[in-house]
């Protein structure tokens, strides 16, 4: 059972986890970084109060947080199938990991945003500092070690929604699971993919963990 052939494959599923998570982690954090950013500067009692504008990103990013994951890929066939030529296989996996994330990442930052003590902005305001220089300098400085939490989160997310896409032929660990483990009744392969999952998991909760409490004690010198 253990032969070279399925040790290659479960070392190209560990890979094309890390593929499918660290890529989709990256874009989801291109889209859903200024989709947070927007939601705390125009929302009521923000920098720049845009109600409207508000309301609808608020709207689009609680609908698309509220489809489950596995519907979304079914949905976003035709559009994976569009820009990467097929709608299997971690790349066209990527597409969804990427769509279904950014929403939640969105929500991350905003979080995180939102705990920045209100006197350091005022008074980043009141030395005449612009927009850009206090969502930069001030925001996302101050809000850092919480952001590096929630990019933790997000990948631990991302890395089981890759998983979940081994359902409908998305590749890595989720796929194997389920062809060989689920299929195949082959509980052996099952295991050790759950195992391989595990530590993927706390290997992203230790770096996370380790860079956030690196960053403190700088701020903290």
């Amino acid at each position: 059972m253990w032969d070279n052939a399925t040790i290659m494959m479960l070392l190209e599923g560990i890979r094309d986890s890390l593929y499918m998570t660290l890529t989709s982690t990256v874009l989801a954090y291109v889209i859903g970084l200024p989709v947070g950013i927007l939601l705390v500067i125009s929302a009521p009692g923000g920098l720049k109060p845009r109600p409207v504008l508000y309301k609808i990103t608020d709207f689009v990013v609680n609908m698309l947080r509220s489809v489950p994951f596995l519907i979304l890929m079914i949905l976003l066939i035709p559009f994976t199938r569009f820009v990467v030529g097929k709608a299997y296989g971690p790349t066209a996996t990527i597409i969804s990991l990427t769509v279904a994330a950014a929403p939640f990442v969105a929500r991350l930052v905003e979080s995180s945003l939102l705990e920045v003590d209100k006197g350091v902005i005022e008074a980043a305001q009141s030395m005449g500092a612009d927009l850009k220089t206090i969502i930069v300098k001030v925001m996302l400085g101050e809000a850092r070690i919480s952001l590096i939490v929630g990019v933790t989160i997000a990948l631990g997310t991302i890395l089981g929604y890759s998983a979940m896409a081994g359902a409908v032929g998305g590749g890595g660990l989720g796929d194997i699971a389920i062809r060989y483990g689920y299929q195949r009744y082959e509980a052996d392969i099952m295991i050790v993919t759950v195992i391989l999952l595990i530590i993927l998991m706390q290997i992203f909760q230790f770096a996370g963990t380790k860079l956030s409490k690196k960053l403190d004690r700088r701020l903290t010198h």
